[in-house]
């Protein structure tokens, strides 16, 4: 629902932001899952070519007639929907050997499904299908998860007599998502991998983030505040949890201690990152270059790097114990970032 006159100036952003042509026919796979350190103060830039500035947006953009909403709110949908979502999926996760010796990291589970599938859920959740991961240590089993998805997902026959494929019983695992699966090199960098799927982003504005991290981040507010910003990008802040006792001192005398306080003060990248497509401007074709040291560094320094501050539950999977702690979350019903039904 359209509930007042900033989120229609929003989406019709997003309308002008989504107006590129498509590019060539894409290289990699695309599966369709339907039925079978922040510039706050820096000045703003001009006008993205295809994106307007709230600030032009005039106030008599309102739609008062129920006709003219319901065919609105359709286009804005489905232009939503066709934002592409990249995600990291290449790393070898050293940290997490224990599972990550036979599978990517972002094929570790959670209650049963890969931590890659509740990162797909949440931005579903919020209406975004489209998603292209950036496929490098042992790819081949992101592929299979998505090429044998429905079979491991439903209930099934199949005649062994006959080459049909089989006949399934009910529809779950039913997503609208479209998967392109590039594959981007085993020890490519992040900058690096985003760069090589630069073909298959065709819109103005899409959105990045790790193959490794969940939260209860909401993509709509996320959007609403990178277009009110106005920047070429914007990551996610999050308070991590500190795995450490914490002190605060004042002249030599600790005036206050936590054990392990459940959120620490400081604010560190969360992924869950939108850019514009001037970002590739701050990349390159180097296969060492990580997103995190010198393009984003430039970014803060051009004033185009925004932050979102995400005040609710946020949780990466970069050691076994994380993995256990997740599930342990998972099971127990307490799990946050689960904000689909």
């Amino acid at each position: 629902m359209l509930h007042d006159t900033n989120e229609r100036a929003f989406y019709d952003q997003l309308r002008r932001a989504t107006s590129r042509k498509s590019p060539e026919e894409p290289r990699a796979p695309v599966i369709n899952f339907r039925a079978p350190a922040v510039c706050a103060a820096a000045p703003p830039f001009k006008a993205l070519p295809g994106l307007a500035l709230s600030a032009a947006l005039p106030a008599q953009l309102v739609v008062k007639t129920p006709s003219n909403r319901r065919r609105q709110m359709s286009n804005e949908r489905q232009l939503k929907r066709d934002l592409p979502v990249v995600i990291l999926c290449g790393g070898q996760g050293y940290r997490l050997r224990e599972e990550t010796e036979y599978r990517p990291k972002p094929m570790v589970e959670i209650g049963g499904q890969p931590i890659l599938w509740h990162i797909m859920k949440i931005y579903g959740h919020f209406g975004l299908e489209r998603f292209v991961l950036c496929l490098g240590y042992k790819a081949w089993t992101i592929k299979q998860y998505f090429l044998r998805y429905h079979e491991v997902m439903r209930d099934f026959t199949i005649a062994m007599d006959r080459i049909d494929g089989p006949v399934f019983h009910n529809n779950k695992g039913e997503e609208t998502w479209r998967v392109t699966c590039a594959e981007t090199g085993a020890d490519t960098a992040t900058g690096a991998r985003l760069w090589q799927v630069r073909d298959y982003i065709d819109t103005e504005t899409f959105l990045f983030t790790y193959g490794d991290a969940v939260g209860n981040i909401n993509i709509d507010k996320l959007l609403d505040y990178h277009f009110a910003q106005s920047r070429i990008a914007t990551v996610t802040g999050v308070h991590p949890t500190s795995r450490y006792g914490e002190m605060k001192v004042q002249d030599g005398v600790v005036t206050e201690f936590n054990e392990k306080p459940t959120v620490a003060e400081g604010v560190v990248s969360g992924g869950f990152f939108v850019f514009q497509r001037q970002v590739f401007d701050y990349l390159n074709d180097d296969p060492q270059l990580f997103l995190e040291l010198d393009p984003l560094r430039r970014l803060a320094r051009d004033g185009q790097l925004s932050v979102y501050l995400h005040e609710g539950a946020w949780d990466p999977m970069d050691t076994y114990r994380d993995y256990l702690h997740l599930n342990e979350m998972w099971k127990s019903g307490r799990a946050l970032w689960k904000v689909w039904e």
